[in-house]
């Protein structure tokens, strides 16, 4: 198995108008994602990012078309225990306190207890929960349910992380925890999948991408060749007080700045939709 995923022709859509007629969402995907990869998934508000997500998940399934996860189908108990999924709208049984919903999380995946238990309280504690570990769900701010998203996320070592705009809601403490439990999971060679409306949160974690327009796969490659925006110089300075640049190396120098970074500028995702869009 060199794949982490696989889609073929894949579509999905809804039913509308009392079932008389269906909304398209996903409209003929087909790409493929080598293990140990990083997918940053963007598109505007009603691309179908989400929903791609919990078809990969297993939570939803495709109308037509094949998907396959990890060399099977996600419908597999087998596959689902291999991964991890991070939805965007946190829906975590508020009734159960934080360390009891680590316990039964853990026990879908078919952890042991004895693994399970002190993992999930180094995990909680690693996300800034420890002491709040025995309050229900329901009391816990936003900022707080998406940190705890990360911890259960992350419980099992997942083979494949599907996170749903992992930085929407998240404090300062949880961009800390995020940054570093994602680069331990591409050290042990995880693969990841992570959909953003940001561009700096794909641009950060992930090394292909792939631009979802009106349900279609607009575009689909290596993060350098997408972003890549000729004739634009990105100049990071240390040491100026906020002044405007509008000048060359040598006006930095003559303020006191020092020149630390020199690169190919990249787009934005507006520009990334436009140039890939139909029209």
């Amino acid at each position: 198995m060199s794949s982490a995923l696989r889609l073929h022709e894949l579509h999905r859509s809804f039913p509308t108008h009392l079932g008389l007629r269906r909304r398209p969402v996903l409209r003929g995907l087909t790409l493929e994602l080598p293990l140990g990869s990083a997918l940053g998934l963007v598109g505007p508000n009603g691309s179908g990012k989400s929903t791609l997500l919990r078809i990969l998940a297993g939570v939803d399934r495709p109308s037509e078309g094949e998907v396959a996860i990890l060399g099977s189908s996600p419908a597999s108990a087998a596959v689902r225990a291999r991964l991890a999924y991070l939805p965007e709208d946190s829906p975590f049984p508020p009734e159960l306190s934080a360390r009891s919903a680590m316990d039964l999380l853990g026990a879908l995946a078919g952890m042991a207890r004895r693994e399970l238990r002190p993992r999930a309280a180094r995990l909680l504690e690693r996300v800034g929960l420890g002491e709040h570990a025995g309050r229900p769900l329901r009391s816990f701010s936003r900022g707080m349910l998406r940190r705890f998203g990360l911890a259960q996320a992350f419980l099992a070592d997942p083979e494949l992380v599907l996170l749903d705009e992992p930085t929407a809601g998240l404090d300062a403490q949880g961009f800390e925890v995020l940054e570093s439990l994602l680069g331990e999971a591409r050290e042990r060679g995880a693969t990841v999948v992570l959909a953003s409306h940001l561009l700096a949160d794909v641009h950060r974690h992930c090394d292909r991408l792939a631009i979802l327009l009106d349900g279609k796969l607009a575009a689909f490659e290596t993060r350098a060749r997408l972003l890549d925006a000729p004739g634009r110089t990105r100049l990071e300075v240390e040491g100026l007080d906020g002044e405007g640049l509008g000048r060359l190396e040598e006006w930095v120098a003559e303020q006191g700045g020092r020149l630390t970074v020199t690169g190919p500028g990249t787009a934005t995702l507006l520009e990334l939709y436009r140039r890939h869009s139909d029209g």
